[in-house]
């Protein structure tokens, strides 16, 4: 088993029907899964007032972090460059001396707005989505993690309810599947995105240990119940 953080960060979460459905499905899988533990940075910080060492404690208790936010300008939202910028620190999480985070896996889990025909060198945005995380991915490396294919979301404004139901179950699946850590190496060596590998259904197993250190120690409850569609 390896205990997966979920650090989900978007501004504007009662615009976003398709992360909105995401979240959703987080309290049924933390009761069943022991390791996993969902943190909203928004709700956490919305003053941007990040706690490092709570961050650090964090970071240190997981495995596998999964980054999980809309796809704002190529990027991330404004509070992830402010918690990367202040909880990565030199001899903390890379120089010589910093190796708190090696070993340990990094996965960007993105919702666009944007098809994926849009999305490469012929694309409206001539960039992969991958080539477009290549920041985080570097910064991945730099902390001695191994990064994984990002999972993305496309089209998010064009999905139908069923779809978005589909993309919910598909992430509850990436979820367990990284909790498990049931991962096809083979398959994700040189894959541009992690869909259809990472989120691969597995027979479904009881949880048989309790809760650990950093369970519950982050937001319990998303912030999924919120009312409005749209957004990304």
């Amino acid at each position: 088993m390896a205990r997966v953080l979920v650090l989900f960060a978007h501004p504007a979460l009662e615009k976003s029907r398709v992360n909105r459905a995401l979240v959703a499905v987080v309290p049924a899988l933390r009761r069943r899964l022991p390791g996993l533990t969902f943190h909203d940075l928004y709700e956490a910080y919305p003053d941007f007032g990040v706690d490092v060492a709570h961050e650090q404690a964090l970071l240190v208790a997981h495995d596998v972090v999964v980054l999980h936010h809309p796809f704002y300008w190529y990027s991330t939202p404004p509070l992830v460059k402010q918690w990367e910028d202040l909880v990565l620190e030199h001899g903390w999480a890379y120089g010589s001396q910093g190796r708190m985070l090696e070993g340990k896996r990094l996965l960007n889990v993105v919702t666009v707005g944007g098809g994926a025909a849009a999305y490469g060198p012929e694309g409206y945005n001539r960039f992969t989505v991958r080539q477009l995380l290549a920041p985080i991915e570097q910064t991945a490396r730099l902390c001695r993690m191994t990064y994984l294919p990002p999972w993305v979301v496309h089209g998010t404004h064009r999905l139908s309810d069923a779809e978005v139901s589909d993309t919910a179950g598909r992430y509850a699946a990436l979820l367990t599947r990284l909790h498990d850590d049931r991962l096809d190496e083979g398959a994700l060596a040189g894959a541009e995105l992690g869909n259809g590998i990472l989120d691969a259904p597995l027979d479904p197993t009881p949880a048989t240990s309790a809760e650990g250190p950093g369970d519950g120690a982050a937001a319990a409850t998303p912030r999924g119940a919120l009312a409005g569609r749209g957004g990304r």
